[in-house]
């Protein structure tokens, strides 16, 4: 037995992605989607590109990490419970030019994003190798929690207001709201901001032990094939109010862009500079990614 199989094993594999969050150099946590594949021996297996390497960075400063299932598009479950898995992280500084150690993980990847198989091809190469080098985070579980489906919306949305964020918000139903616990360990809960002339009043449930802190919103989409993704983080302050719960939003990030066609060369440039960076901190030239060695994957996702 392993903490994990206290879980629903079948619902947890039948989600496209999860929230994954870790905590930055100053205690802010920092959520992000994430694919996950779970291993045999209860572990959790994640990876990152180098271009988007600052949850590895955190890792080794703090192992501390927590996900959250609560996004079922793409699963084939209707209302399928949340779970929430709090536990520690390990990221060895190896680059991976190709996916040993991880090959069942990219096979998931390449049947649930049939898209990325197109990134194996000769012109996209040249743009797109950053996204083959990667650095594989393991997260071993230490707390479970199986929360039920967040309910429908009881009325109208309140108007989404003059708030730092509020614009990233106010297309999404609900966000996942990433803050620490009393320890400062990292914890998650999906729920609906309201805005409010202070800040986003967010319902927090009995089993997330949140405190006052730093804190984020994060709101993210994508459809059935993990295509048309968007995701942003409201970053700010949370603070316990007369009514309950207020997160005091002070920053936006979207690393992807806002989601119209022209941030895609912005995106391309800023990923490219990122993992230059990465490699020229550490006297590295850039690797050669492994290429008929995910292709291989890519076919075998593509008989599945």
């Amino acid at each position: 037995m392993t903490v994990l199989d206290s879980a629903p094993l079948d619902v947890l594999d039948a989600y496209r992605t999860c929230e994954f969050v870790t905590l930055g150099r100053d205690g802010t946590p920092a959520a992000w989607p994430t694919a996950v594949w779970r291993r045999p021996d209860g572990t959790l297996l994640l990876s990152t590109s180098l271009a988007f390497a600052q949850k590895a960075l955190n890792i080794r400063r703090d192992g501390r990490v927590a996900l959250l299932f609560s996004d079922p598009t793409g699963s084939g479950r209707e209302e399928p419970p949340q779970i929430f898995v709090g536990g520690r992280a390990e990221c060895p500084d190896e680059i991976m030019t190709g996916p040993q150690g991880a090959e069942d993980y990219w096979r998931m990847l390449f049947a649930r994003q049939p898209h990325s198989r197109s990134y194996l091809a000769p012109p996209m190469r040249l743009l797109m190798d950053w996204y083959y080098l990667r650095l594989l985070i393991t997260v071993t579980p230490e707390q479970v929690v199986v929360r039920p489906p967040l309910p429908p919306a009881p009325g109208t949305p309140a108007p989404a207001g003059d708030l730092v964020g509020a614009a990233q918000l106010a297309p999404y139903p609900t966000a996942v709201l990433a803050a620490r616990d009393a320890s400062g360990a990292p914890v998650l809960a999906r729920t609906r901001p309201v805005p409010t002339p202070e800040g986003f009043a967010v319902a927090v449930p009995a089993d997330c032990p949140a405190a006052p802190g730093p804190a984020a919103l994060l709101v993210h989409r994508h459809d059935e094939r993990l295509n048309h993704m968007h995701n942003a983080l409201v970053r700010g302050g949370l603070r316990e109010s007369d009514t309950g719960w207020l997160l005091v939003p002070d920053r936006v990030v979207e690393p992807m862009g806002t989601g119209r066609a022209s941030d895609a060369v912005s995106v391309l440039r800023a990923t490219k500079r990122a993992t230059d960076r990465y490699l020229a901190r550490r006297g590295l030239a850039r690797p050669r990614v492994r290429w008929p060695e995910f292709k291989a994957l890519a076919r075998d996702a593509r008989r599945t």
